[in-house]
């Protein structure tokens, strides 16, 4: 691992760690809540922790792109490196106090997911990796947990997904489903060894899932765009149609489950 990449994981956990202090600490309280488009919570929290990610984050000639800073793509496009971070994935389970939401931070070179990490306070789950370096759960590498068979695998489902009945053609496969709020802590959740595999087909943004991405793919596994091919971001229209992933343990088990049975 290069020293440019040590640096780069330093602030990245030194980012998470202040980051999810702020979060915690605002937790507990009456937040000044707004509303944007589509009715999706913003909080002062969110605003917090990004100004406090973009003070940490960014160096030289870094790019930027985060939900609550205004997008110029302009300024983003044209670098290698770009900073991609939601400062509160999941504000709708922080706002009703569901232990389901993260900080976020992905590192993008050349559009590839190459560092990044989540940290839920509540929880007290810290997962920091790199491409080439592995990841860590609370600073001891992971592991990720063996996997022979889809029986009894674990599959992270969106809340909202799973209850407008948008996962019940997966009732009668072998694999358990499981409903969890912040999509970015699903990423980490899969990228840590603790589940085996996430995916929606619902557009979502990409500082949703960049930090996460960054981790599976630290971990050994996968993230798929919906027509197959591997993930990329710092795009003109920073959106992804939905996604799959995968475990380095499961992957080979789900890649093929996949394949026959995906409803394009």
């Amino acid at each position: 691992m290069t020293t440019d990449r040590v640096a780069d994981l330093a602030r990245i956990q030194d980012a998470l760690v202040q980051a999810g202090q702020v979060l915690r600490g605002l937790w507990e309280r009456n937040l000044r809540i707004s509303y944007k488009q589509g009715d999706d919570p913003v909080t002062e929290a969110d605003h917090a922790a990004d100004a406090l990610l973009k003070r940490i984050l960014p160096r030289g000639d870094d790019g930027w792109l985060s939900e609550e800073t205004a997008d110029d793509p302009r300024a983003r496009l044209g670098r290698r490196r770009v900073w991609i971070v939601d400062p509160l994935d999941g504000t709708r389970e922080y706002v009703e106090k569901i232990p389901e939401w993260c900080v976020s931070i992905g590192l993008v070179e050349d559009g590839v997911p190459v560092a990044g990490g989540i940290h839920n306070p509540v929880t007290k789950q810290l997962v920091v990796g790199a491409v080439g370096h592995g990841v860590t759960l609370n600073g001891s590498p992971v592991v990720a947990r063996p996997r022979s068979s889809l029986t009894g695998a674990q599959v992270l489902a969106s809340n909202s997904e799973v209850a407008r009945g948008e996962w019940d053609e997966f009732a009668d496969e072998p694999f358990e489903v499981l409903a969890v709020g912040s999509v970015a802590y699903k990423l980490g959740l899969v990228a840590a060894g603790l589940t085996d595999a996430t995916w929606t087909f619902t557009p979502k943004h990409e500082w949703d899932v960049a930090g996460g991405a960054a981790l599976v793919l630290a971990a050994g596994g996968m993230v798929y765009n919906l027509d197959g091919s591997p993930a990329r971001f710092n795009l003109p229209k920073p959106k992804l149609p939905g996604f799959v992933a995968f475990s380095g343990a499961s992957r080979a088990l789900f890649e093929p489950w996949f394949a026959s049975r995906w409803r394009r």
